[in-house]
């Protein structure tokens, strides 16, 4: 399978980088406006994850500082699984944690691999801002 889809490793994480910063922005648009159903964060608590949310999706999303905005997302979620999930279950599948963990390992992932060849920090061929 490599040979196949080794050759588009890097569209194919842009791609992940891409749609797991757009899934995020959307909760912090939940939390920051009440948008998409949501709702208005009514503590500073939910005010702070749902800037993060807002702010470094749309970072990891485009690839400006992914590194930086990937690592705190993932404190957060892994933050907010122990907060409000674990409590409510030993396993994620109990809790409903599963979205948590997965987020908190993904951006761990992307926080290690960086920006990547399809993002603004590349195009601006500035590795700082990767």
């Amino acid at each position: 399978m490599s040979r196949i889809l080794g050759r588009y490793s890097d569209a194919i994480y842009a791609l992940l980088r891409f749609v797991a910063g757009f899934m995020f922005m959307f909760h912090g648009l939940q939390k920051c406006f009440g948008a998409l159903g949501g709702h208005k964060a009514d503590n500073h608590l939910l005010w702070i994850a749902g800037s993060i949310e807002l702010v470094g999706g749309i970072l990891i999303m485009i690839g400006l500082l992914a590194s930086w905005a990937a690592f705190l997302a993932s404190g957060m979620m892994a933050v907010a699984y122990f907060m409000v999930h674990q409590p409510q279950g030993t396993w994620p599948i109990q809790n409903q944690g599963e979205l948590a963990v997965l987020y908190c390992f993904v951006f761990l992932y992307i926080a290690a691999r960086g920006s990547g060849a399809y993002s603004v920090a590349r195009a601006l061929n500035n590795p700082k801002l990767d």
